[in-house]
């Protein structure tokens, strides 16, 4: 068997956790009783399949004395990881920890299939042996088929027999009663009946400790449960340097994985983008990553990408159990261990994308026929138990999500598809609605987070309407969802989406629904470049706004030609628009409105150096903010006052327009406006002679734009920054130049808020 796996006797050993001389003496027949955990380890090591298994453990002769246990050489090696774990340090140390208190009796490692437990068990017991003179015992449960089966198996990977007279567990008790002995029972899940044994062998043998792994807990009395969780994920998938990919417990997996696939792998900034997106796309499960990993050998990271279905479909390694030699055969194991409403469940939850709530579920999940949404609670909760859904802390409630290949696997298990995708898409799209008004008052920071949680459901449901050609679904999501991408820097996203609805709109759009869907690309393309496309949609948007009689959207509309206008620099044709704009809102008395437009009121004169002029609508658009609660609009009033206030030669009073715009942009984790703020700060450092610190807070504003896609708003200033940019440059010189850039573009917008506001801190350089 050895040598039709390819193996040396010295892999094998390793593999098993033996040493090579007890293989040879194995073979050779020197060593004629090896005991049964023994074995075990060796059909894992082979990777055997359950008839070969099976044949391997019935050739062992029977041993005859009926309590005769093997030396504390053999017992006190439990197998070997069948490869050097990675990125569980942290898992590892608290498992020892635990194993080593006083009080420790019983830890079940759960998780999902795939996720580690086992290879996470070995090695813990293995660090952890020396905390148990009588040695430690590992049980491989996998192959039963009966709860009964599990109380002889333990009592055969001990060397014991069962004794005439005696039933395993008296038997086990009695061997086990002084013993200070640890024992791994591996792969429990489907072996739950007997789960009430585990404590009550515990209980009769005070000194044993007990370790689990399975993909749900026993629930039973001195259980601590351990959820073993995936591997962390690269930062960004966005074109990472390769120690940003390598310095993350998936990335690293990953690559130990390929180069021993294919030695000369190497990561390099060329490939760690794919890599980075290989272990997104796997949410960081081990199983998952080294399945793929194994296929480096003939495709690279890209092609590998684009296949990553069928990679997980071809055969692991030899050494893997059956279940796990793909990743389909893995899930396979857990979904037939389902009652039929956990299996339905399951497949219905594959619709959501990014996680969900109770709510969403019970909306989405639940029978529609019975009307009874409470349906779905225990059958959730046993899928939580399953380590099939993940169940997370969200401020004071829980989030619900699934790791993406189980999510995958559970969207092939969904039948009625369209019934469910519309279910959840109204649900969303309620959400998205229920939104859209309040995204403009006090409540808005509130309401953005709620939103850009769920932003995976929000695309998804768009996406599965355009499907199903149901355009007007996705052009009402659109008209909810516009001031959202436009604050959350997602207006790439936002145009692509309306760009598709529009195109797909066959004339059965209502006017009014295909205005708004306009109106809706149309703030999405502000800042992106084409202000004459814009002009067009918008000027169609008006006219349909006309022709449904919507007296409110013809009134604002037109507000989008005037910022088009701006952008292409033909100031009296905004000033004159937005003048029209202004007197229809105040008729109408639409604040919010109102302030967007007295802030592009006020670039005009701004620009033709009527500081004063521009700084009064400013104003004016600031105090209409406090009735309305709108931080998007008080921010841009703050910015157009903190530039007039520059102009003016009132640096100190601009630098504190700027501090206050920039508290507001960061509440609504404004990026672009952040970034803005921050250029105004740094010119303020600059004009203080802190050269290096306005040199890192440009560095932070450049990586904050271009995540953003650098939309150019028509208020922003992009002349001041790059004149003190050009300065700072050649004041410090090139490399101190770049060094305290790229110290700002590595910091988080967190980071770079709170370093921006303490600007008036720092003593000049």
């Amino acid at each position: 068997m050895r040598e039709a796996a390819g193996f040396t006797q010295e892999e094998l050993a390793g593999r098993a956790g033996l040493t090579a001389r007890g293989i040879s003496d194995l073979e050779r027949g020197v060593r004629k009783r090896p005991y049964p955990h023994t074995v075990r380890s060796l059909a894992d090591a082979l990777g055997l399949p359950e008839e070969k298994r099976a044949s391997l453990l019935a050739s062992v002769p029977r041993r005859t004395t009926t309590a005769t246990r093997a030396t504390g050489s053999e017992l006190a090696l439990p197998p070997a990881p069948p490869a050097p774990l990675v990125g569980r340090e942290r898992e590892l140390g608290e498992m020892v920890v635990f194993l080593g208190k006083p009080s420790a009796r019983l830890l079940t490692l759960t998780g999902p299939g795939g996720v580690g437990k086992t290879s996470l068990a070995m090695q813990a017991t293995r660090e952890a042996i020396g905390l148990f003179p009588d040695g430690v015992v590992f049980v491989a449960l996998a192959p039963l088929g009966d709860p009964a089966l599990v109380l002889p198996t333990v009592l055969k990977s001990l060397g014991l027999r069962e004794a005439a007279g005696q039933t395993p567990r008296e038997h086990l008790r009695e061997y086990l009663r002084e013993k200070r002995l640890l024992l791994v029972l591996d792969n429990f899940e489907h072996l739950t009946e007997a789960a009430p044994g585990v404590p009550a062998l515990i209980e009769a043998c005070p000194k044993i400790v007990v370790v689990v792994t399975s993909r749900s807990p026993l629930r039973v009395r001195g259980e601590q449960e351990y959820p073993v969780g995936p591997l962390a994920l690269p930062s960004t998938n966005l074109s990472p340097a390769p120690e940003v990919v390598s310095g993350s417990p998936s990335g690293h997996l990953f690559l130990e994985r390929a180069r021993a696939a294919s030695p000369t792998f190497e990561l390099t900034g060329a490939n760690a983008g794919a890599v980075a997106s290989i272990c997104w796309r796997l949410d960081g499960l081990p199983l998952a990553l080294e399945l793929a990993a194994a296929r480096v050998r003939f495709l690279g990271p890209a092609a590998l990408l684009s296949r990553l279905d069928l990679a997980l479909e071809a055969g692991g390694a030899r050494d893997l159990p059956q279940r796990q030699r793909t990743m389909r055969a893995t899930l396979d194991w857990s979904y037939e261990l389902l009652s039929e409403a956990e299996k339905d469940l399951l497949a219905r939850l594959s619709v959501f994308a990014g996680g969900f709530t109770l709510e969403a579920v019970e909306a989405v999940g639940g029978d529609e026929e019975s009307g009874d949404e409470s349906d779905v609670l225990l059958p959730l909760g046993n899928l939580v138990e399953q380590s099939l859904v993940l169940a997370e802390p969200d401020g004071e409630g829980v989030r619900y999500r699934m790791l993406e290949p189980i999510r995958q696997y559970a969207r092939e298990k969904l039948q009625g598809d369209r019934e469910v995708s519309l279910r959840h898409a109204r649900y969303f799209l309620a959400l998205a609605e229920e939104a859209e008004p309040l995204l403009r008052g006090g409540d808005q920071v509130e309401w953005l987070d709620k939103l850009e949680v769920e932003n995976g459901n929000l695309r998804a449901a768009i996406g599965k309407s355009l499907e199903t050609g149901d355009v007007r679904t996705a052009a009402r999501f659109g008209w909810a969802l516009r001031m959202y991408w436009t604050l959350r820097a997602r207006q790439g996203e936002g145009r692509l989406l309306m760009e598709q609805t529009l195109e797909r709109d066959s004339g059965e759009l209502p006017a009014r629904t295909r205005a708004r869907a306009l109106n809706a690309l149309a703030v999405c393309m502000y800042g992106s470049g084409n202000p004459e496309r814009m002009i067009s949609i918008s000027e169609e948007s008006v006219a349909l706004f006309r022709q449904a009689g919507d007296r409110d959207g013809e009134a604002h509309a037109p507000g989008m030609i005037g910022f088009a206008a701006l952008q292409m620099g033909d100031l009296d044709r905004a000033t004159t628009i937005f003048e029209k704009v202004l007197e229809k809102l105040r008729e109408q008395r639409d604040a919010w409105t109102a302030a967007h437009i007295l802030n592009h009121l006020a670039v005009a004169p701004l620009r033709r150096g009527d500081y004063r002029r521009a700084a009064g609508y400013a104003e004016e658009a600031l105090g209409l903010t406090q009735q309305t609660g709108d931080r998007l609009a008080a921010q841009t009033a703050l910015q157009i006052l903190a530039q007039s206030a520059w102009a003016s030669g009132e640096h100190e009073e601009a630098t504190r327009y700027f501090r206050a715009s920039l508290l507001f942009a960061s509440e609504l984790a404004d990026r672009v406006n952040v970034a803005y703020c921050m250029q105004g700060l740094a010119v303020a450092a600059w004009s203080l002679g802190e050269t290096r610190r306005a040199a890192l807070l440009l560095g932070a504003a450049e990586s904050l734009l271009e995540a953003a896609a650098a939309p150019l708003y028509a208020w922003a200033d992009h002349d001041l920054h790059q004149m003190a940019a050009d300065d700072i440059r050649e004041r410090l010189g090139t490399q101190a130049w770049e060094e305290a850039r790229d110290e700002g573009r590595a910091m988080t917008l967190e980071q770079a808020v709170e370093y921006a506001l303490a600007i008036d801190e720092a003593s000049p350089e």
